[in-house]
């Protein structure tokens, strides 16, 4: 380790800091998104994550209505499909229609060809 005299240590000190600043920027160009844990359900959870019964979500999937993935004869939900199946099931907003109705007519108003 090299020793430093009290008159060299403000630049040694701003050569660290330097070095530090470098450091940080690659840690964090190079930092990977963190990908998010797959949230496996059993029927039982699902259920209790949807508020529905059971019974009401074995109808469901024997309709094929609701995402699921079948192991053996044990039934597995994930999460991230159920949150996408519920968001699939919005209804618009008044606003929302109108402006679709808009998008698709090309902003024409009453006329008819």
């Amino acid at each position: 380790m090299e020793q430093y005299s009290f008159d060299q240590l403000p630049r040694a000190v701003s050569e660290l800091h330097q070095k530090l600043d470098s450091i940080q920027d690659l840690l964090l160009e190079t930092r990977q998104p963190v990908p998010q844990a797959v949230e496996l359900m059993t029927i039982s959870q699902a259920a209790e994550f949807l508020n529905l019964s059971v019974q009401t979500l074995y109808g469901k999937v024997c309709h094929r209505e609701i995402p699921v993935s079948k192991k053996g004869k044990r039934l597995y939900f994930y999460k991230s499909e159920l949150e996408e199946w519920i968001k699939s099931g919005k209804k618009k907003t008044m606003s929302e229609l109108r402006e679709q109705l808009t998008t698709c007519t090309g902003g024409r108003k009453g006329r008819r060809h």
